[in-house]
């Protein structure tokens, strides 16, 4: 196997892949190899993802509903990239800033919270409103001198970062230099148009996340193709089976797949209301894509889900798993039961992949794995991405 060479870049503290080795990842699919194993266990290939993959895109960082009143404020960490979310109160419009005081650099907001007023800095007590501009600077010019005519608050407010919201999903994109959201992800927003419509999530029934000992990517792999289902999900593929599938394929924006045969049975005897105006191909018709890089997606006629990939590690990741319905009605209390019982459903199938990501990424530290080969058929989904994840890296360079 040749040895995957990587440089340190003169200019960051990032290493540089040599184009080779990910170049074979772009060929046809019966000749392209896989990722290699360095960008699944490397902290340096970790770091570089996060400058040059997340931060030059769109990635998703949380959901609305976790920001359930005016004053809600939400802190994320990317890449440790730390990040404020914040639904003002002067005007409920959520926006995105860098968590950190324009004065010290101070981390504002620990953990989420409902603001009362200003978000005030624990350090030296500067405040800024919840629309990000500097209200309070205490004693900034001697003790009782809040102003300094050396010092301009207009240009002190905190660092706004670019965001989008879709689908209850909050996205960003740190160096604000990516084209517009509806732009880049304009073939999965057409293809999904008639699900542009409300859609309504119980926090206690319908919200939970796991913990998986696994690099980010092998679980975006995992997410996109059905192949595995007869063995890893036996229960599953007992009424959607794996010839009930179909692959979605959109190089260069997602994949996943099609089940034919989502047809939702609850022991309640219940039935969650449909989304409305579906086509009749929706009646057995679920979709499930991987909108690149961490975001996981799920549409059926009566229910979604989505999934947020939180990369922590090389070998570490939080899923964030939501699931919203068609109509409020169905958030009552005499559809608890079957909320619950669809949740757990959920649930079981994502716990049954914990196993093999994990099992992957004790597979990367292998000497002699050269990233691996794609069935033509049963793994194209899973070739889109290294297919999209190979040209971002390059082309980043």
């Amino acid at each position: 196997m040749e040895k995957v060479d990587l440089q340190r870049s003169s200019h960051e503290n990032l290493f540089i892949p040599k184009r080779h080795q990910l170049e074979g990842c772009t060929n046809p699919i019966h000749q392209a190899h896989g990722i290699p194993n360095e960008y699944y266990t490397r902290s340096e290939c970790f770091e570089m993802e996060g400058e040059h993959l997340f931060n030059k895109g769109w990635f998703a960082v949380g959901f609305v509903k976790d920001l359930p009143q005016p004053g809600s404020a939400l802190p994320v960490n990317y890449f440790n990239n730390p990040l404020l979310v914040v639904k003002s109160k002067q005007d409920e419009k959520i926006r995105v800033f860098q968590n950190v005081c324009r004065h010290r650099g101070m981390i504002l907001i620990e953990k989420p919270t409902v603001l009362k007023g200003a978000i005030r800095c624990p350090y030296h007590s500067w405040c800024y409103k919840q629309t990000g501009e500097v209200v309070a600077t205490p004693h900034i010019g001697g003790p009782g001198y809040n102003y300094h005519s050396g010092i301009d608050k207009s240009e002190l407010s905190l660092i706004e970062v670019r965001s989008h919201i879709w689908r209850d999903v909050i996205f960003v994109n740190p160096d604000g230099m990516a084209p517009p959201f509806e732009e880049v992800h304009q073939p999965l927003l057409d293809r999904w148009s008639v699900f542009e419509q409300p859609m309504y999530s119980d926090m206690s029934d319908s919200s939970f996340k796991l913990e998986v000992n696994g690099n980010w990517k092998l679980a975006v792999e995992n997410y996109l193709e059905s192949y595995h289902l007869p063995w890893v999900h036996p229960g599953l593929n007992s009424y959607s089976k794996l010839e009930d599938h179909e692959n979605i394929v959109e190089y260069g924006h997602y994949s996943g797949q099609i089940s034919h045969k989502y047809i939702p049975q609850y022991t309640t005897g219940k039935q969650f209301a449909d989304f409305k105006n579906l086509g009749p191909e929706w009646d057995t018709k679920g979709e499930y894509i991987v909108l690149f890089p961490n975001l996981v997606l799920g549409v059926q006629k009566d229910h979604i889900f989505n999934l947020i990939i939180e990369p922590l590690a090389p070998n570490k990741i939080r899923e964030h798993i939501e699931l919203y319905y068609s109509d409020p009605a169905m958030l009552a209390d005499d559809y608890k039961e079957t909320r619950q019982e669809n949740a757990k459903l959920w649930k079981n199938v994502f716990e049954e992949d914990i196993f093999v990501v994990e099992g992957m990424q004790k597979g990367r530290y292998a000497k002699g794995f050269d990233g691996g080969r794609f069935s033509p058929i049963m793994d194209e989904p899973t070739h889109v991405f290294h297919d999209w994840y190979a040209r971002k890296i390059l082309n980043s360079f």
